[in-house]
């Protein structure tokens, strides 16, 4: 009976261990499941904080760790961007983030979409030895016609002919230099497309619905996202909705 409930003493020992374990890993649980995956499995972070939702204006900072479970190290210190001329709109994806009278965007609203993505391969219509480079050359297009099953998505003229609307990506100057964003949206519900971080001409005060950055900026940006990289646009009054994910020193 006494090694009867000497065990018994030992199970509701180890039971209450593995109980007080579990209430100490809550919270590391719940904050996995409340970051955005793109987020939770990044080690790189560019992180691009408008003030408010109309801003066309932006503050952009590169963000490393060295672990997942490791705290976020800024590298080097905050650079000016352009967000969409209008400001930022909630992306599709991130619309349940929204509160009221936040905009979800739309197509051609000329807002950039607030959100975290994966940062894709460099482009540009200029030569490039980076690995998985996409050199813009005459007759590569973006569509951004919802009418097309290509919507969203990098093709040639000679592919699509010239009746789809898209963006003739070889005619704009902003595109010398750029980074593709993986912009997931939604054809029915016109979400957006064609989402780039791209070069910053003088004298713009806005994008089309991108982020534009200096010259500099973004190639320091092209070489960071090499090994992969998330990219967050959120305005400020968002920050607080992210908590725990995104870097302590963006954080109000």
């Amino acid at each position: 009976m006494r090694g009867t409930i000497t065990r018994l003493s030992v199970w509701v020992m180890a039971g209450r261990t593995i109980f007080a374990l579990i209430i100490l890993l809550l919270p590391t649980v719940t904050l996995a499941q409340d970051c955005p995956a793109t987020l939770a499995s990044a080690r790189h972070l560019v992180l691009v904080t408008a003030d408010g939702f109309t801003s066309k204006t932006a503050s952009m900072q590169h963000f490393s760790r060295a672990a997942l479970a490791a705290p976020w190290r800024p590298i080097g210190g905050p650079v000016g961007a352009l967000v969409g001329k209008k400001g930022l709109a909630w992306a599709h994806s991130f619309r349940h983030f929204a509160q009221a009278r936040e905009p979800v965007k739309a197509e051609g609203d000329k807002r950039a979409p607030a959100g975290v993505f994966a940062i894709g391969r460099s482009f540009g219509s200029a030569p490039s030895s980076r690995p998985g480079y996409l050199r813009i050359s005459t007759g590569v297009t973006c569509i951004d016609d919802t009418r097309s099953p290509a919507y969203n998505t990098i093709t040639t003229r000679a592919r699509v002919g010239w009746r789809v609307h898209g963006e003739n990506m070889w005619r704009i100057p902003e595109y010398r230099r750029g980074l593709l964003v993986d912009y997931p949206t939604d054809r029915q519900a016109r979400a957006g497309s064609c989402i780039f971080i791209h070069l910053r001409l003088r004298g713009a005060t806005g994008t089309g619905g991108c982020v534009a950055l200096p010259e500099q900026a973004l190639a320091a940006v092209q070489d960071f996202a090499l090994e992969g990289a998330a990219l967050a646009v959120l305005p400020r009054q968002a920050l607080d909705r992210f908590a725990g994910c995104l870097p302590q020193a963006a954080r109000p």
